[in-house]
């Protein structure tokens, strides 16, 4: 497996991560044994950097990957959380709570679920506009001073923010999306990060399954299926975008690769310092996923592929209007 940094201060990790959500019911319903046997493929492979939060499912993530850890030694897999997202027992978003106390109080609860002593990045998943990021990282430096977090991550947050934050503690990591079709990050907030030494682990590298070569318009309509009200999976925009699929189709084919391999391999070219995540539920498409690491894609190859899918090419935003304004990362300076 091929390894890379989590920034300058973070830990070494698999070239890709799991990402975990769509194990608990975010996609839609989920096998919970498929999903312990893929996290189970996933360490077999060489996967070390698993990725949850505590509101998937309502700490069914967090549990199930608990189980899925049983047994299997501490320094073979690092573990990243996301917490501070707030809903309801019908699953609804209520907004966010990163204060201190609520930082100490979801990080104990987390532990807990996992059945582990640490959690090696610990992260708030959206800034709390109420909550300076000051107060918030200063509450888990706290934390890496007990012993219980070993790093510092940020989520889904703007340059300033970013900065501020790393005024207070060393941030090893933004998880953000990052796609061929999201591509925001490139004009500020990847520069800042790289200013200051801080990884990038990338969600969405898929564009949630829309560009991965297996959607299709009857696909997304079960219940609790997050894509069934994503502006970029509805009507004309699904239409548009299935069309930049199927150009990027001809040049997978012309690689002799799948769809799937060029997207998360386009992504892996972007850096040393970006850490895709694959939200594989599925040992398949787990194992399609990896073979994106033996994906050489040559100077030729990324310009096709940036011809067939240029940027802001997609249709749609990526979240629906009141999650996007929720996101500091989405505010222009």
């Amino acid at each position: 497996m091929i390894v890379r940094s989590l920034g300058k201060t973070g830990p070494r990790v698999s070239a890709l991560g799991l990402g975990c959500m769509g194990m608990s019911g975010m996609y839609g319903p989920s096998d919970r044994a498929e999903g312990i046997a893929t996290i189970h493929a996933a360490l077999d492979a060489g996967v070390t950097l698993l990725d949850t939060g505590d509101f998937y499912g309502m700490g069914h993530n967090e549990l199930l990957i608990g189980e899925a850890l049983k047994g299997v030694p501490r320094d073979r897999f690092q573990v990243s959380v996301k917490f501070g997202a707030q809903r309801d027992p019908a699953g609804n978003w209520l907004g966010y709570d990163a204060r201190p106390a609520a930082v100490k109080t979801a990080l104990a609860y987390t532990l807990n679920r996992l059945g582990l002593d640490h959690i090696d990045v610990y992260r708030p998943a959206r800034l709390d506009p109420n909550v300076p990021i000051e107060e918030t990282v200063g509450a888990i430096a706290d934390m890496v001073k007990a012993g219980y977090v070993r790093h510092i991550g940020l989520s889904e947050v703007g340059a300033d923010t970013i900065r501020r934050a790393a005024a207070v503690h060393p941030i090893c990591d933004l998880q953000i999306e990052y796609a061929l079709v999201s591509r925001g990050i490139e004009a500020e907030i990847l520069p800042a990060c790289r200013e200051l030494g801080i990884g990038v682990t990338a969600y969405g590298v898929l564009s949630r399954g829309l560009i991965s070569g297996h959607w299709t318009r009857e696909q997304g309509r079960a219940a609790g299926d997050f894509r069934s009200h994503s502006p970029r999976f509805q009507g004309e925009n699904l239409d548009h975008n299935l069309a930049l699929v199927e150009a990027l189709r001809a040049v997978a084919e012309a690689k002799g690769v799948s769809v799937a391999q060029i997207a998360i391999g386009w992504a892996l070219s972007r850096g040393s310092d970006i850490v895709p995540l694959v939200g594989a539920r599925r040992r398949d498409r787990l194992a399609e996923a990896l073979g994106a690491l033996d994906v050489d894609l040559s100077a030729d190859d990324l310009a096709a592929i940036e011809r067939a899918v240029p940027p802001n090419a997609a249709a749609g935003d990526r979240y629906a209007p009141q999650q996007m304004a929720m996101l500091d990362s989405e505010r222009r300076s």
